[in-house]
């Protein structure tokens, strides 16, 4: 299930890229089949993410083959990532920046380490579906590792511009995602036990794996209007310095 959209990466052989928050590597193990002759590079937080990430790369033989020249996963912080100063062409920071409280440093630390010229894709829930959750369930709003605010993208991508990036587009993503997190808060203490739930869960993991068109097309369709994520790209200038807002 992916959320950026690769094509605006422009990804080319030598590059590297950075998946920060990688999670389960959705983004970093898509990189690496589209650019086998770049190097993609997954960081996140928790260990058992980074582990399963890394699994899945050596569980193919080519992958095993190619561990520290062509990909690598690590743990790390986003306040303080260990790169140096512009030595990274692309940067995808997806459904990463809502679950960190000093997020204005996590934008610093991304500046800095982005080669001038080099692209960004950044991507967070959108501001009505997410507070839609919020207002059906406290309880999304606390759980451990969750969300801590509802990103306007307005101001979200006024943060990047000011930092020295150049905005080039946006689209939504994950329609067909929406009313199951909604339902899931709605049932939040019992959503375990919910056929309702249940079933819309099935329907998204059959969406994901076999891609009817139909569902693809419903979703392209819906995007604009229910879309759970927003999706922003931007390019790092070459004449702009990096400031702290």
């Amino acid at each position: 299930m992916l959320t950026v959209e690769f094509e605006r990466l422009a990804l080319a052989p030598g590059q590297t890229l950075l998946d920060l928050g990688c999670g389960e590597g959705r983004h970093v193990l898509t990189a690496w089949m589209l650019n086998p002759e770049g190097v993609s590079l997954g960081l996140d937080l928790g260990f058992e993410d980074a582990r399963k990430t890394r699994a899945t790369f050596v569980a193919d033989n080519e992958g095993a083959r190619q561990e520290g020249e062509h990909w690598g996963v690590m743990c790390g912080n986003a306040l303080k990532l260990p790169f140096a100063d512009n030595s990274l062409d692309r940067v995808i920071c997806s459904e990463v920046l809502e679950h960190i409280p000093d997020y204005y440093s996590a934008l610093d630390e991304i500046t800095r380490v982005l080669k001038p010229g080099g692209l960004l894709a950044v991507s967070v829930p959108r501001t009505w579906p997410e507070w839609i959750c919020w207002r059906l369930s406290r309880e999304y709003q606390h759980q451990e590792g969750g969300h801590v605010r509802i990103f306007r993208a307005r101001r979200l991508r006024a943060d990047i511009e000011a930092r020295g990036h150049e905005f080039r587009g946006r689209h939504w993503a994950h329609a067909l995602h929406s009313p199951y997190w909604w339902l899931r808060c709605l049932f939040w203490h019992s959503h375990e036990r919910s056929r309702l739930v249940a079933l819309y869960h099935r329907l998204l993991v059959w969406d994901i794996m076999h891609k009817p068109w139909f569902t693809q097309r419903l979703e392209r369709l819906l995007n604009p209007l229910v879309g759970k994520s927003v999706v922003m790209y931007f390019r790092k200038n070459d004449d702009l310095a990096a400031t702290r807002v």
